[in-house]
């Protein structure tokens, strides 16, 4: 973060429990939040200019003060569900939208399947839009696509950094047993 006073948009990197992290914010909400990347903090600083060509790194705003609060606790722990957090969806499909809304309703410490989300969208046959819905989430982990998994419990695929380890890996922060049995993280 720049020492500079806060900005109404840009992004910053910020550590967490499992490394460096990033959001970006502009007047409405937060546009995105990158995972930290496997090559660490510049990796993760390159993605965000990739992802947000048009934002610079600045000083967060309160609001993106508190998202960081937030997700820095979350991933050290805590049972906020981050849902006073304010989302920017434009540009983000309706069908997305809806999956997300799902997602964020999951709390900490629990897990959903693809199914469970497609079923309560209405229609169990669109588990696999779900899945990939979840895997173009922009907002991880404000809107938790850790928290849903594929069937049987199984973690599925996860786009961030490290891949299922680092969704195992957030789940058992949370104390989530999606198998019955605590991770070995």
């Amino acid at each position: 973060m720049t020492a500079a006073s806060p900005s109404d948009s840009g992004f910053a990197l910020f550590p967490t429990a499992i490394g460096v992290c990033a959001l970006a914010w502009g007047p409405q909400g937060l546009v995105g939040v990158q995972l930290p990347e496997e090559r660490g903090e510049a990796a993760t600083r390159a993605r965000m200019h990739r992802r947000f060509p048009d934002l610079e790194e600045a000083s967060p705003s309160p609001r993106a003060q508190h998202a960081i609060a937030g997700v820095q606790a979350l991933l050290e722990g805590a049972t906020d569900d981050l849902c006073d957090i304010d989302l920017d969806m434009r540009g983000v499909s309706e069908f997305h939208q809806r999956v997300y809304a799902i997602a964020r309703r999951i709390p900490p410490g629990q897990t959903r399947t693809y199914g469970e989300v497609a079923e309560e969208l209405g229609d169990k046959g669109l588990s696999r839009a779900v899945g990939q819905a979840m895997g173009h989430n922009p907002f991880a982990p404000v809107v938790p696509c850790h928290r849903v998994l594929a069937a049987g419990n199984k973690p599925g695929g996860f786009s961030a950094g490290g891949g299922a380890l680092t969704k195992l890996r957030m789940l058992d922060i949370e104390g989530a047993t999606p198998s019955g049995t605590r991770s070995l993280f």
